[in-house]
């Protein structure tokens, strides 16, 4: 006597399928981005008008501000400000998308900052050296975003 085999016997349900995905390593590091590039857009935006954790206008390249700005740097970085909040909204809405904006918005912070002059007082390479990293942070979680983001 043949018995008809389901396609899904032996298999997980989707219930037990989806508790076994919340813990896999893949769905977390995209969940660690996801928030983290959520978050820190929205509050260095938010601070870029109340100047709590550090005052921005610091972090404009001399030759950004002089010779492309003519000046007018602060109003600049309240501009700023209001675009970094619109990218930590548009990650947690639409990390595919948004994740490659950021990486992109960072990749002209590291322009930037590299254009400040080693005379400097504060040249901030080391800042540079860190929006690098959190780049390449921007961009994997563009790449999980593919197969994370529902």
């Amino acid at each position: 006597m043949t018995q008809a085999i389901h396609p899904s016997a032996g298999m997980p349900d989707d219930a037990a399928r989806s508790g076994l995905h919340l813990h896999s390593p893949t769905h977390q590091a995209y969940q660690i981005l996801h928030f983290a590039f959520t978050v820190a857009p929205i509050l260095a935006g938010l601070d870029k008008f109340f100047h709590v954790l550090v005052n921005w206008d610091n972090y404009l390249a001399p030759f950004v501000n002089d010779t492309i700005l003519k000046g007018h740097g602060h109003e600049f970085m309240l501009a700023v400000g209001v675009i970094e909040i619109v990218a930590g909204i548009g990650v947690a809405i639409w990390p595919r998308v948004f994740s490659y904006i950021v990486a992109i918005w960072l990749l002209g912070i590291i322009v930037n900052l590299l254009l400040i002059p080693a005379s400097n007082p504060m040249p901030h390479y080391d800042i540079a050296l860190r929006d690098l990293g959190l780049l390449l942070g921007a961009l994997a979680l563009g790449r999980l975003s593919v197969v994370e983001a529902r």
